[in-house]
């Protein structure tokens, strides 16, 4: 019976494999420092395949590149064995919810994603540390032994945890901000949709080197633009320079060919320039001019006005937009519009019931359409009880201006997931659920926030995570009171960043005892819950994560069944005959079992041919 390898995709190994495909005579064999055989790359057949276009050694090249890529590179890429547990206490709605929050380290998140919902996320939307020279925690050390490198840079408190101040005085201070975010890029491109599309919010400090490390992710040719977002409504005169106004937001698409934004609503003031002065029975109408300059033979002619004043042709250098043929035929439908008097130069009249719903986006977003810092900061101060205010962001984005971005780059109705694995006080998954109350809509959201301390503990909340989760309560809670709430999904699941739920029973031959052998029984760590097992079984087979999960007893005995078959788990011992032949009578798609919970060792052996015979489209898979 196979087994599930719990742990996160080797990304070096797949890449392999796509080199594999497309040049097998470079693929070879090689031998790892524990003498196991793995698949290597054979670069010097690859160069020779490669000869006519690889550049080597100091040549000059167009390329951006700092101190740790390479390393980042490689933990981008390395697996890791940990898992995502559950957390029901801290959900809301936890059987019914599609709304996932995910505490823990967002590379970690990340890469225990990857199976799950590569190429299924429509939106990113990130507001990563702006590198303002404040602390940031995101330092994945590039260079050296962890330990080593956090004890030498007293990067971390009394406690122990982790905290990179990454100061000017820090010798890495532009590379440390790269190697964060290139990592986590590198990942997030892999789960975006052919039609997906991620928008960054950053600042001046970075935005040069971020676009930069996108071109290279994502493609340069998927640069879409990057949108200026005026953050302030007033000057600030304390300012040494110039006061700084505005923010940015880069996009870049997964594929630029398969990714249009949405057009935006028209605004009040748009419709404001439509009038009706002639009672037209098609509706309000605007004049648009009569001449243009591109050449066009056929539109120089001259044109009668009702009041018997002859225009002779168009103004000089311009052209009549259409053919006098297509002009009379426009004033005969009455769409010619001469004036009150009938003297006017003519000008075609356009029906605000004929042009189009919606307004191209623009790169250049006013505080009044999509908010400003101070908006933001008292939606949050609504939303969550502080009493100390130093913890209250300054850097918090207006739930205004995501929600621009859902409006541009996600369908109300086609149940789009959209990820932000920064997600800070949840401002994303705030303006989920408001632009879903608003329109009616079915988006999901994941947030990904990592347990950073607030500056000083509140009640009920100690880190910017269970900021997040206050907000969304009651965010949530007020949208309950809203019309058609109980269409919504104002819900989430809680799962937690965690260490692999499986022991750690690897052991050297020589350091093995009579003593500790006791340790080998059992290949589950004591501390993990059955619902701990599913969710790493969840992600080993790359199953949604807000699948209902529906807990039943068969044959005295717990078995879990996700979305009425996808999956069924029984994680009991002693597991017997009968049944098996209950759950293969059930033919799920899927069924996995504790590798020593069978009662007898035959019948984990016969556990699989039972299987074909009952359910042969089931694949049977052990822990």
């Amino acid at each position: 019976m196979d087994k599930l390898k719990m742990h996160s995709p080797d990304m070096s190994q797949q890449n392999i494999e796509k080199i594999r495909a497309l040049f097998p005579n470079c693929v070879t064999e090689s031998r790892t420092p524990d003498d196991s055989l793995h698949l290597a790359v054979d670069f010097d057949l690859l160069k020779q395949e490669l000869s006519g276009s690889i550049v080597e050694g100091p040549q000059e090249r167009y390329h951006l590149n700092w101190p740790g890529k390479r390393q980042a590179l490689l933990t981008a890429n390395a697996p890791i064995a940990k898992t995502l547990r559950p957390c029901r206490e801290d959900s809301v709605n936890f059987d019914t919810t599609q709304n996932l929050f995910i505490e823990g380290d967002n590379l970690d998140a990340l890469k225990l994603l990857q199976e799950t919902y590569l190429g299924k996320v429509k939106l990113i939307y990130i507001d990563p540390p702006y590198n303002t020279g404040r602390d940031f925690i995101y330092d994945d050390d590039y260079s050296e032994a962890s330990s080593d490198y956090l004890k030498r840079s007293n990067q971390t408190d009394e406690s122990g945890a982790r905290l990179n101040a990454n100061t000017e005085a820090n010798g890495r201070f532009h590379s440390d901000w790269l190697s964060m975010i290139y990592a986590r890029l590198r990942l997030a491109r892999n789960l975006l949709k052919d039609d997906g599309v991620i928008f960054i919010s950053i600042d001046d400090n970075e935005v040069d080197n971020l676009r930069k490390a996108c071109n290279e992710t994502f493609g340069e040719d998927n640069f879409v633009t990057q949108v200026i977002w005026q953050k302030v409504y007033s000057p600030k005169n304390t300012a040494y320079w110039f006061s700084e106004d505005h923010d940015y937001v880069l996009v870049y698409a997964r594929n630029k060919k398969a990714w249009r934004p949405n057009p935006l609503p028209r605004t009040p003031e748009m419709e404001a320039r439509y009038k009706n002065p002639d009672n037209d029975p098609r509706g309000p109408w605007k004049s648009a001019d009569l001449s243009a300059r591109n050449r066009y033979d056929a539109g120089i002619y001259s044109i009668a006005c009702p009041s018997g004043r002859v225009i002779e042709g168009p103004p000089r250098g311009m052209y009549w937009r259409f053919s006098e043929k297509k002009f009379k035929e426009l004033n005969a439908d009455n769409r010619i519009w001469w004036g009150e008097d009938g003297n006017n130069v003519p000008a075609v009249k356009r029906f605000l019931s004929e042009v189009s719903s919606g307004r191209t986006p623009q790169t250049l977003w006013f505080y009044k359409e999509v908010g400003h810092t101070q908006d933001a900061k008292k939606t949050l101060l609504k939303y969550v009880p502080f009493q100390h205010t130093e913890n209250v962001f300054n850097s918090v984005k207006p739930v205004e201006l995501i929600q621009r971005v859902l409006q541009l780059a996600t369908n109300p109705q086609d149940n789009e997931i959209v990820l932000d694995f920064f997600s800070g006080s949840a401002t994303s998954a705030h303006a989920v659920l408001k632009q879903n109350s608003e329109d009616g809509g079915n988006r999901r959201f994941i947030g990904v926030q990592i347990p950073e301390p607030l500056p000083k503990p509140e009640p009920g909340m100690g880190s910017i995570f269970e900021m997040g989760l206050t907000r969304i309560r009651n965010v949530a809670a007020e949208l309950r009171e809203q019309p058609n709430a109980d269409q919504q999904d104002l819900g989430f699941r809680v799962l937690k960043v965690d260490t692999s739920n499986m022991a750690d029973i690897y052991y050297s031959p020589d350091a093995l005892s009579q003593g500790n052998l006791d340790l080998l029984v059992d290949n589950i760590k004591p501390d993990r819950t059955e619902e701990d097992l599913l969710f790493q079984v969840l992600l080993d087979w790359g199953i949604d994560l807000t699948l209902p999960i529906r807990k039943d007893s068969l044959c005295s005995k717990t078995v879990y069944t996700v979305d009425d078959g996808a999956l069924v788990a029984c994680f009991d011992r002693n597991i017997t005959e009968d049944l098996l032949k209950a759950l293969a009578e059930q033919a799920p798609l899927r069924v996995v079992f504790r590798d020593d919970g069978f009662a007898t060792d035959s019948l984990k052996i016969n556990a699989e041919q039972m299987f074909k015979q009952l359910a042969p489209g089931t694949d049977v898979r052990a822990i």
